[in-house]
């Protein structure tokens, strides 16, 4: 039975936006806080109807740890309403963290922000190369206000694909409200939007982090333009480490060509570790939910817990050898740095 408006309890408004309102919701049946965005699509043409409808069905095929997850949409055809329920972040969005740290004039550990990268192009990587196999699917429109947390200050990537549905209207003054800070330079030559103009974004996103401003800035969109076609920003500020410095010019590089696909962003030995660690949580993740799942259908507790206990210690000795494999490299490039300064000191 699908569900009704009068399955959810209204909280309160958390705010709103051209398309319409965020609003914090209560599940009646369980008592689950969620959040709702309602979109009004009375004013869409019939073609533009059955893109929302397959924007939002490939919305909640994506399931990954760091993208909010899409829960269930409702369509109320008295007030031409679609309401897209999804998980609520009660962490808040990077827009609102960036603005904090603005206000109290206080720099982001570059610790945290090498997390919220990994958990980033996670993500991404999980969207652009789909592991269901399912097509690949483009953000289009990354920006710190659609980047929340959860309590544990986990990154969730949300508004996915809903940049196209929520303004639907495609020219480009009303495509893009506000100043688009994050629009790659393909987009800005009308071309068309790749995997690569994500990582534009991504990298917009990260310079944002580290300076608390975008890489270009300016009053208007013509300006704004202008200087994403040139290209040139300033060094993020020298607390932050160059290997960061280098990730970040590597991915605003003009020529979309040129810029790291998101795996090669994953494999730098700045962020490698980090990637490790992610992905080890996320498999045991995985295990344990199987192991839930199988408990349900075979309630033997004994059973589940011992197949529980086998899943995680096989997960552990799979991360403690991708640990030893990873220090033995690291342990093999000292020698030859080694090597080289004895050369250098011996010439």
């Amino acid at each position: 039975m699908p569900s009704r408006v009068e399955d959810y309890d209204l909280l309160y408004t958390i705010g709103s936006g051209s398309y319409g309102k965020c609003q914090k919701i209560r599940r009646k049946a369980d008592g689950k806080v969620l959040v709702w965005k309602e979109l009004d699509y009375g004013t869409m043409s019939e073609t533009e109807k059955q893109m929302l409808v397959s924007e939002v069905n490939l919305l909640r095929e994506l399931k990954h740890p760091n993208i909010v997850r899409y829960y269930d949409r409702i369509i109320d055809r008295t007030n031409t309403t679609l309401y897209i329920v999804m998980e609520y972040c009660e962490g808040g969005d990077l827009a609102s963290l960036i603005a904090k740290c603005t206000k109290e004039r206080q720099y982001l550990e570059e610790d945290f922000i090498l997390c919220v990268f990994v958990q980033l192009a996670l993500a991404l990587k999980d969207c652009h190369k789909r592991s269901d196999g399912g097509h690949t699917v483009l953000h289009r429109d990354l920006k710190p206000a659609n980047i929340f947390l959860d309590a544990k200050r986990n990154v969730k990537l949300g508004d996915f694909g809903l940049a196209r549905i929520l303004h639907h209207d495609t020219s480009f003054a009303k495509t893009f409200v506000g100043t688009p800070y994050y629009m790659s330079p393909e987009q800005m030559n009308r071309m068309s939007y790749n995997e690569k103009s994500d990582i534009w974004s991504l990298g917009c996103l990260l310079y944002e982090l580290c300076a608390l401003s975008p890489p270009f800035t300016a009053y208007n969109q013509k300006e704004l333009a202008e200087k994403i076609k040139i290209g040139k920003f300033r060094r993020i500020p020298y607390r932050y480490s160059e290997e960061l410095n280098q990730i970040i010019t590597q991915m605003l590089n003009l020529k979309d060509y040129l810029r790291p696909s998101i795996e090669e962003v994953l494999q730098t030995p700045l962020v490698s570790p980090i990637v490790a660690e992610e992905q080890n949580r996320i498999s045991e993740r995985r295990v344990r939910k199987s192991a839930e799942q199988e408990q349900a259908h075979h309630p033997d507790p004994t059973l589940s817990e011992l197949r529980l206990k086998e899943q995680q210690l096989l997960a552990r000795e799979k991360a403690l050898k991708e640990r030893e494999d990873r220090l033995e490299q690291r342990e093999r490039e000292l020698c030859v740095r080694e090597r080289l300064a004895e050369d250098k000191l011996s010439r």
